[in-house]
């Protein structure tokens, strides 16, 4: 692969955007279906939802939302359409393939992805409905299941200014912090980084608790004395305390598969910008040997397990 550097801060042409009287929601997964809940509820805005599962549109539907029989439905109904999808081959199949939501799309229209998808896709994504008069913005989210309930999501965007502002309000209904990361693409480097370290601090965790409880100290002490002093993380206080202490890792959460799926990202990017870095393919063989170990749908802090088997 070639190695490239990305403009994140460059401008990109707007198509007119029309007023957003119809939000469509496509994906109710484990982030996306708290998120279009909380849309519904919160943003005065009607949401037409769709989901290849009857069960979350069930739900959904209690908080508000309508559902939509088909991608074309929502596409030609709503003037915003919001993805949460599980990788970048399901959004391209989702957005531009046969029955797919581009087709139904008028110009003026908005998509915007809250999914982590490579960042070359995104950009050609955006190119491809561009042309069509289609604006778009990479919108992935962060934070936990139990923040999407809250409506707490940090949410990085990259987008054109006019498309940016014009999302914000309805990205605010479900995140406290949204971030303008730059142009289109921008917001997916930010949260493919973001999870790289977050992945790379939780092996190191693992490596800690593994040590420490070989050494004569427990795995509680250990955490709750790291936490009080520079060692302190976001990692440690959710998924080392939540989850590695009482080794409880629910198919229900990001899973292994997940996690590898998104540092495999963070991987191509690095390639791309002609780096090598060591400490993310490490979490990646790590991340490989748990899913090998029967952990590939398990909460991915599960890497515990390999690091320190008891």
């Amino acid at each position: 692969m070639s190695k490239e550097s990305f403009d994140t801060s460059a401008p990109s042409a707007t198509p007119d955007l029309r007023p957003i009287q119809t939000i469509g929601f496509v994906g109710l997964g484990v982030m996306g279906e708290p998120m279009c809940i909380n849309l519904a509820r919160r943003g005065g805005t009607p949401v037409l939802a769709h989901d290849l599962r009857p069960e979350p549109l069930e739900r959904v539907a209690e908080a508000g939302a309508r559902p939509a029989a088909s991608l074309r439905a929502v596409a030609e109904t709503a003037d915003l359409v919001i993805l949460s999808l599980p990788d970048g081959a399901a959004v391209e199949a989702v957005l531009m393939g046969p029955g797919g939501v581009a087709a139904g799309l008028a110009p003026g229209k908005v998509v915007v992805d809250t999914s982590t998808s490579p960042v070359d896709l995104t950009r050609r994504l955006h190119d491809a409905l561009l042309a069509r008069g289609v604006a778009f913005a990479d919108a992935p989210v962060a934070r936990t299941r139990e923040a999407a309930m809250r409506g707490e999501l940090s949410i990085m965007v990259g987008a054109s200014d006019a498309v940016y502002e014009h999302v914000r309000p309805i990205l605010a209904t479900m995140g406290t912090d949204v971030t303008h990361c730059g142009a289109v693409g921008a917001g997916q480097v930010v949260k493919i980084l973001n999870n790289m370290v977050l992945f790379m601090n939780v092996a190191a965790l693992a490596e800690a608790i593994a040590v420490g409880r070989r050494s004569g100290v427990s795995p509680d002490v250990l955490l709750e004395t790291i936490s009080k002093g520079s060692g302190d993380s976001f990692a440690l206080r959710n998924h080392g305390v939540k989850a590695m202490l009482p080794r409880v890792f629910p198919e229900r959460a990001f899973s292994t598969r997940y996690a590898r799926k998104d540092l495999s990202y963070a991987l191509a990017l690095a390639e791309a910008a002609g780096l090598d870095l060591q400490g993310a393919k490490l979490v990646m063989r790590r991340l490989e040997e748990s899913e090998a170990a029967g952990n590939g749908d398990k909460y991915f802090p599960a890497m515990l397990e390999v690091i320190d088997p008891r």
